[in-house]
């Protein structure tokens, strides 16, 4: 499969405790109705190298990470002041590292490294937090991977999934955009049909970026108007076509079906759709986004990640955990709401910017 123009810039259980953890349904409803109105009142900004973009979405992922970094580099720095790495520091490092959200496995990786290396001996703050960006840059770099987008499949089909109030449509918006804007023309389908909101947020999207909407009446049967999407995304020659989809968790097996009904009428015009299966995570949501790739998991053949509102929590070292178990590529991340604010992920960076060390000195132009 060949990356296309952009692959450089896009990287290629218990229904009770389910139903519990994952879904955000309440604030779900009123971000999405704000984003809206967001969305109409913004001015289309100024266009910039793509030198500069790429050094300020820099300066911003750094700034949108400084809640996580901030709290753990603080606690790093009060735990190493003046202290040997032993036994009781390194047990208490690792406790810090997963209430951090990285997780176990990472955490344990990370003292295991300390301790091989350094046990026994005066350690500094700025040793540990280099030694952990080291680290968790490993960890990350294997799931780095680019959208790749084939454009021999026209339309490129990506289905994109994920609960209620984790940033799908905008994040749908923002991607059709760079697309678009790189000269690809993009189709949207409004499948997500229960929800008013979302279907005007697309429409409003489609307004900015010239990329045409699909939509129909709220309540429609979201399988019917993706087939439709997809004639229609074929018939002039779309080279992308995004679908949106519900993501109401309240019934999963309901869900599901519908979910699976989508995949299954894709299939009837093209046995290879979707191309792309993307689930769409909400960083602030923190461990539970773990239930959240589960479920999806089990409803659809997720291919890859998107994590939102990182510049919006505490939480951004989930995404650590998130790699270390589930093994997904991470094709973007998402610090704000404006549309340059969804950019591919880059390992070394996000490892470097979530532990607080300065940026890279070297930064790569796409």
């Amino acid at each position: 499969m060949s990356k296309g123009l952009f692959g450089r810039l896009w990287g290629g259980k218990d229904k009770d405790r389910d139903e519990a953890q994952v879904e955000p349904e309440a604030l779900g409803h009123a971000a999405e109705e704000a984003s809206v109105a967001i969305i109409a009142a913004e001015s289309v900004p100024e266009p910039v190298s793509e030198a500069e973009a790429t050094a300020g979405w820099f300066t911003r992922m750094k700034s949108g990470l400084t809640k996580s970094s901030s709290r753990l580099t603080q606690n790093i720095t009060d735990l190493f002041t003046k202290r040997k790495l032993d036994n009781e520091a390194l047990e208490e490092l690792e406790e810090l590292l997963i209430t951090a959200d990285l997780g176990v496995a990472a955490a344990q990786r990370v003292t295991r490294r300390l301790a091989k290396a350094r046990f026994g001996q005066d350690v500094e703050p700025e040793e540990i937090k280099a030694a952990l960006a080291e680290e968790v840059a490993l960890i990350l770099a294997p799931v780095a991977r680019p959208l790749e987008i084939d454009p021999a499949r026209k339309p490129f089909v990506v289905l994109v999934a994920g609960v209620n109030g984790s940033g799908k449509t905008t994040t749908i918006g923002k991607m059709a955009k760079y697309y678009r804007d790189r000269g690809m023309a993009v189709t949207m389908a409004a499948g997500d049909t229960f929800r008013a909101a979302a279907v005007e947020q697309l429409k409003v999207w489609g307004e900015r970026t010239g990329c045409p909407v699909i939509a129909r009446d709220t309540g429609a049967d979201a399988a019917g108007l993706v087939f439709d999407a997809l004639a229609q995304a074929r018939a002039a020659g779309a080279d992308l076509l995004f679908v949106d989809t519900a993501g109401r968790l309240h019934n999963k097996s309901d869900l599901m079906a519908e979910l699976q009904k989508i995949v299954r009428v894709i299939r009837k015009q093209d046995d290879s759709a979707p191309h792309a299966v993307l689930l769409v995570l909400d960083a602030t949501v923190g461990q539970n986004a773990h239930a959240q790739v589960e479920v999806f998991k089990d409803m659809v053949d997720v291919s890859g990640l998107v994590l939102t509102k990182l510049d919006g929590t505490a939480r951004g070292g989930v995404l650590v955990a998130l790699a270390e178990r589930f093994g997904l590529p991470v094709h973007a991340i998402g610090i704000g709401e404006k549309a340059d604010d969804l950019r591919p992920f880059e390992a070394e960076a996000f490892a470097r910017s979530l532990v607080g060390l300065d940026d890279l000195a070297r930064v790569e132009d796409p």
